[in-house]
Parts: C-alpha cells; structure tokens; sequence
C-alpha cells in the first residue's frame, strides 16, 4: 500500500500551484499536518482551509481527518525507518562526515526499494508480464539514465530467451516504431514521465497498435496517462543528491519484479537458459569459474 508522502510527492506535478505549495510544506514538515487543525495548517501555508480540502481530496482523501491520521502513521514509520539508519536527518549537508553520507545515501535508496515494492500495483506487473510473454515484438525506450535502465531490461529479457530492442538513438528508435505492429509491446522508462522522446515514442507505438508500458515515479504524467500499464516507483531526488540515484535503484527494482515474475511462471525453460548463459562465459573467467 502507497504511503500518503509517496502518495503527495507522486501526485506534486497534477496539483495546482497552490495545492502543490501545501503539499510539499506537508512533505517538509509532517508536524504541521499532525499539529495543526485544517485552519492551522492553511495559515502556515498561506492559504485558505478549502484550498487544503481540495489539496487533500488530489492525494486521494475524503477529507482532512483522514489525511492528518495517514499523516501521523507515516510520520511514525519514517521516524522508525530513520532510527534503524541511525540518521535524524535524511537530507545530506557540506559538513556531514564520510559516515554520514554513506548511512543517508543507504538510507534514501533502501526507502526507495521498499517503497517502490509497497506501492506497486501487482495488477498491472502480471499485466505487462502477460504482455511480455506474448508480444511478437518488444521495444524499450529511455533516454540518460533511464536509457541505463532500458539497457538492463532488454539484456535479462535475452538471457530468458525473450529479445527485445533498446534503443539508444532516437532516429533509431523512430525507424523501429515505424514498423511496429499490433500486440506488439513498447516500453518507456522516465523517472519524471515528461521525457519529450520517450512520449513520442510510446505515442507513436500506441498508434500503431502496441500495447504500451510506462515505468516512471509520476502515474499522472504525459507518460503515466499515455500508457496502457503503468508500474510506479517511488523514488525521492533532492538537494546534494542528484537525480538518478534512488531513481534509478528503483527503476532496477521494477526490472528484476518483472523478469524474476517471468522466470518464476516459466521456470523449467527460463532456468536452463539462465544456466546456459552462465556457462557459456566461464571459460572467459581468470581461474574459469566465479
């Protein structure tokens, strides 16, 4: 189940401008919320109580009781998360130490993991396992880092015997949807979903007739809305931490739900094609095996 700060920061480019100023002065600072009366909370914010009404019914809540008490739980298991980090503050400053960075960076990536797995919809995984399975066609498309993440995907796609293309050119990737067909499968990768090559690709590939997947930490981005499927991570990039970290370990995350779901329901075939891939590199190994 989706946290209600995973839910917020997902949801942050759908809101209104002052919708997303109350939601992430919540994300910043969850005391407000489980401190504050509605009234309370809109004057830290500047606004007005209908204003955080609405901001509370976008995040998905029936009103702000229910939002505050959401709040108050997963404050509490953040709070829990951090004290077995060891970390009081997850955000990294000039003058933390060696110790400090490493701790916080393990920190925000295995929250990543965990929240990415917690929130998944398990639906949409079989969905596009399903898809996979029987696409007589499969593209992968993502650019910079995600482009990294493609790259994974359609390598562990081959050693199971399913081959797929990635591309990293876009005239390339253009020339392959071209001659896309339908029940073929096309998959984005972006952490944002507004990635303007990845969403012309995946538009192109649903005109032609493909099932389309995205893989991106905002479902409500052109991507998210574009896509037949869409598997969410649920990542956080701020400040020292430059994009394609937690963003990336947790689109990793996606990739190996996906294919350890596809080895699992075809187990027999999928492992002896792992086993012969493994071998087939062991001579090329100092020693000739490990």
């Amino acid at each position: 189940m989706t946290d209600v700060f995973v839910a917020l920061r997902q949801r942050l480019p759908s809101l209104s401008k002052v919708e997303r100023r109350i939601a992430e002065a919540v994300i910043d600072h969850p005391a407000l919320v489980v401190e504050s009366t509605i009234t309370q909370l809109a004057e830290a914010c500047g606004t007005s109580a209908a204003s955080v009404a609405r901001m509370c019914r976008a995040a998905g809540f029936a009103g702000y009781k229910e939002f505050r008490i959401a709040i108050a739980a997963a404050n509490s298991r953040e709070e829990a998360a951090r004290e077995l980090f060891r970390v009081d503050d997850a955000e990294i400053s000039p003058a933390d130490s060696a110790l400090d960075v490493v701790t916080k960076v393990a920190y925000q990536e295995a929250r990543a993991i965990e929240e990415t797995a917690r929130g998944l919809d398990l639906d949409a995984l079989d969905a596009v396992v399903a898809a996979v399975r029987s696409a007589p066609r499969i593209d992968i498309f993502g650019t910079g880092s995600s482009g990294l993440t493609a790259q994974d995907l359609q390598l562990k796609l081959h050693r199971i015997g399913i081959p797929g293309f990635c591309w990293a050119d876009a005239h390339l990737a253009l020339t392959s949807v071209a001659i896309t067909t339908p029940g073929s499968l096309a998959i984005g990768i972006s952490h944002s979903g507004q990635t303007l090559e990845t969403n012309e690709l995946l538009a192109l590939a649903r005109e032609r007739g493909a099932i389309t997947v995205a893989i991106t930490n905002y479902p409500d981005s052109p991507l998210g809305a574009g896509a037949d499927h869409v598997l969410t991570t649920s990542a956080r990039e701020s400040g020292i931490r430059t994009g394609a970290m937690s963003s990336r370990l947790a689109q990793m995350a996606i990739v190996d739900f996906l294919v350890v779901r596809l080895v699992q329901q075809g187990y027999s075939d999928a492992n002896e094609l792992l086993r012969q891939t493994y071998a087939a590199v062991q001579d090329h190994r100092i020693g000739g095996a490990g």
